[in-house]
């Protein structure tokens, strides 16, 4: 069962992929789902994704799934983080990427799933990153909330950086919410070569792509026919 999906992105909903996916198999799940943190209103939450997110528009199709309210995203990530911890080794790890602004409800939504919070890494992405206006501090971090399905089991090349300073480069960012491919690829270290990192919403496929390069095997699942074929070209011509 678990064969048909390795080392592919497949096309689909990750709620319905995730449930076909064996329990207990996976190694990591390295991801980034939609933040719905742009917008306080209905109207600004069901603006474009590239409306709420670009400063300038760089032509990446919009994505979806970018319009719940806090409650509903926290409740939608508790279905899905509990399919993740169900597919994951004991001992795994699962790490989500989230902004300041959804950080609370993020670390709550990994205990609702099942997950054991064990703490919050940054991302430093720069001064380039904007700010409102010239009395606020930079919102130029990131965050990954990560814990691991029961104990967490020592590693030898560990312990791992608690902070990555990494700073956005156009020419390797082909999603809206693209991380840095050198990032990704630092964070799939965590898993052993030869070890499964699951992605279930994997985009432009740049998780999937870390793995590849760093000797680990990977699933990625993409709900958005743009992406997916982005995601599939990028892994082809890696």
């Amino acid at each position: 069962m678990l064969e048909k999906y390795l080392n592919r992105i497949v096309k689909g909903d990750s709620l319905s992929v995730l449930k076909d996916i064996p329990s207990n198999t996976i190694d990591a799940v390295i991801t980034d789902p939609p933040y719905c943190s742009g917008g306080r209103s209905i109207s600004q939450k069901q603006q474009q994704t590239t409306r709420k997110y670009e400063n300038d528009y760089q032509g990446r199709p919009d994505f979806v799934g970018d319009a719940k309210d806090s409650r509903s995203w926290m409740m939608w990530c508790g279905l899905w983080i509990a399919e993740c911890e169900r597919v994951l080794k004991p001992g795994g790890y699962f790490l989500s990427f989230c902004d300041w602004r959804q950080l609370p409800t993020a670390t709550d939504a990994i205990q609702i799933g099942g997950i054991s919070w064990r703490g919050i890494i940054s991302w430093n992405k720069g001064l380039g990153s904007r700010a409102p206006h010239k009395g606020y501090f930079r919102h130029q971090c990131e965050f990954i909330v990560w814990g691991t399905k029961g104990p967490c089991i020592p590693k030898e090349n560990g312990p791992f950086p608690g902070c990555f300073e990494y700073h956005v480069c156009q020419t390797d960012k082909f999603h809206i919410a693209g991380k840095p491919t050198p990032l990704m690829e630092e964070l799939v270290e965590i898993v052993p070569e030869g070890g499964i990192v699951l992605d279930p919403f994997v985009g432009s496929g740049t998780t999937c792509l870390a793995a590849k390069r760093r000797g680990r095997r990977y699933i990625g699942i993409e709900k958005m026919e743009e992406y997916y074929k982005i995601a599939q070209k990028r892994i082809a011509n890696k």
